[in-house]
């Protein structure tokens, strides 16, 4: 309040010594020059709004229809039979039964790849999950797929993989002179390797996710009974989603994302965006689609995209969950979120011609993937939220020429709330802190949706997410709203951020002063959101950061 208090003093102090003249000339400016410009902005963004609201609309009713009220579950839509029993005793009983006396052949060759970059805190985690899946021995092999450029790192690595090969599992250590192609490479090059070449399906598990022992046996009989299937994507679970409000934020988000917009891809179209992770490939349909591509830093969403378009089937299954972890920095999150809208978006530069020229394909599938599926989600969301809300809105309250429909600034955003807030009952608290979160981080998806639109300097930008392990039991617990504690105090400023903040206490103390008054309390908060986030303090310090 003080703050509050300190810029109407200032705009009050401003605006009682400017000459009547110099407030007519500026109104005539505002009038003749702003105030267009502004308002072809204002229905620019509720036109988006509108495209927003009705696919978030979309979504959610199809998800809720078909799990609540259809009960289309993924056993009722497809053929789903337990693999047979008594030949996949799994590594975790005694080895000799897993093998099986001659019956493991009922059982396809499975590879389960796992990448990772420099993954000291949790190379350990993922190497034993991926080698406790139940599975007979001969009918499995965990690759490791090490791109570490840590020599002290790999040899660790490497000593863990001849580790679990001591214990008679079929595991591969893999590296590579050079890290081209990033993920999509070392993914590529695992899939060349001889024994690969012998697999039916392929598991993908990222370094810090840690499937269940009985994952193959739930998920390989969806690809088995059902030839059409290219793809079975599994559900994510955080392990340290209550560290922190930055993680607790995102799991909201991801909830949302595996609820409602994964749930309904697979109900309504058999398609949907593969997640990188946690999922089972048919190895066929990757060779179909021309395999893995190192154009964009989505290089799942690529491979699903053109196995779509080649017919294949994708299928969800939200009862199986494989624990991973969440980033606990901003830092990280931010390079997370980078990677992750920047590509979406430079894919749908590259592949937009491609869709419209493929053959085989029904014009309806076609305008799902344009439409809906790029252009909506992955160009007009980020876009559309923080130029609205984080600019045209605070601005419109120092033109009051223009004016914004209520049904635009205050409908459609609850209708999006409530739909989002209904899906994590659990997290209904969170919801306002998340809308101001979302907002703050909507500056970064709309600046990298931009850059892959537009190919600039940092469409390629790859930064692995940095991750922490068993740290998250331990040296991460501590209360919300901790700043992170680098050596340099500098490190945690984000310039960008308090930039986005001045104007919005600039704004919001014009409309307490000059304006009508209507806003303020909402830019207030938001900017007290910019500056709580550029002055670093959200997440956690990481281990290697602290004394």
């Amino acid at each position: 309040m003080e703050l509050e208090g300190l810029w109407a003093r200032v705009l009050l102090d401003a605006a009682s010594a400017a000459a009547p003249g110099d407030r007519a000339a500026w109104a005539a400016v505002r009038a003749r020059a702003v105030a267009p410009v502004l308002e072809a902005a204002v229905w620019a963004c509720l036109a988006m709004s509108v495209m927003l609201v009705l696919e978030v609309c979309y979504m959610s009713v199809a998800s809720f229809v078909a799990v609540n009220l259809l009960r289309r579950t993924p056993e009722r839509r497809y053929r789903w039979e337990p693999m047979p029993s008594g030949t996949a005793g799994g590594q975790q009983d005694d080895e000799e039964a897993a093998v099986g006396s001659g019956g493991g052949e009922a059982y396809p060759m499975v590879l389960v790849q796992i990448p990772m970059y420099n993954e000291r805190e949790v190379y350990k985690l993922s190497i034993g999950a991926a080698c406790a899946l139940t599975w007979p021995l001969d009918r499995i092999i965990i690759q490791v797929l090490d791109d570490s450029t840590d020599p002290f790192i790999k040899e660790l690595v490497e000593l863990e993989c001849e580790d679990w090969a001591r214990k008679k599992i079929n595991i591969k250590y893999e590296t590579r002179e050079s890290r081209k192609g990033y993920k999509a490479g070392a993914l590529k090059k695992g899939m060349e390797q001889g024994y690969a070449q012998e697999c039916d399906f392929v598991a993908i598990f990222d370094a810090d996710f840690q499937p269940d022992p009985d994952f193959l046996l739930r998920t390989i009989p969806f690809l088995v009974h059902n030839p059409k299937i290219a793809l079975v994507q599994t559900r994510w679970e955080f392990v340290n989603y209550n560290i922190c409000l930055l993680t607790r934020i995102q799991k909201m988000s991801l909830d949302y994302h595996f609820k409602v917009e994964q749930e309904s891809g697979s109900s309504m179209h058999a398609f949907f965006g593969f997640n990188g992770t946690a999922g089972v490939w048919r190895v066929s349909a990757i060779r179909e689609a021309g395999g893995w591509k190192d154009r964009t830093t989505v290089e799942d969403m690529d491979l699903a995209v053109r196995a779509s378009l080649k017919g294949w089937q994708f299928l969800y299954v939200g009862d199986i969950r494989v624990k991973s972890e969440l980033p606990s920095t901003f830092k990280a999150y931010r390079h997370q979120q980078h990677r992750w809208t920047c590509g979406a978006a430079n894919l749908f530069r590259k592949m937009a011609g491609d869709i419209v020229r493929s053959k085989g394909v029904t014009v309806w599938k076609k305008l799902h993937l344009l439409y809906s599926f790029f252009f909506v989600r992955r160009v007009i969301a980020p876009i559309l939220t923080f130029l609205f809300y984080c600019v045209v809105i605070p601005l419109s309250v120092m033109v009051p020429e223009v004016s914004i429909p209520v049904w635009g600034m205050f409908y459609i955003p609850t209708a999006i709330t409530v739909m989002n807030a209904i899906r994590n009952p659990w997290s209904i608290h969170l919801v306002p802190i998340w809308i101001l979160f979302e907002n703050v981080m909507s500056m970064h998806r709309m600046r990298a949706a931009l850059t892959g639109l537009l190919e600039t300097m940092y469409v390629d930008e790859w930064v692995v997410t940095e991750k922490v392990g068993d740290h998250v039991k331990g040296k991460l617990e501590i209360p919300l709203l901790t700043p992170v504690k680098p050596t340099e105090c500098v490190e945690r400023i984000y310039v960008p951020e308090l930039l986005v903040a001045f104007y919005l206490l600039l704004c919001a103390s014009y409309d307490v002063v000059l304006g009508t008054g209507h806003c303020y309390l909402y830019i207030f908060l938001q900017a007290f959101a910019f500056l709580v986030l550029g002055f670093g303090f959200v997440g956690t310090a990481t281990p290697c950061s602290c004394p």
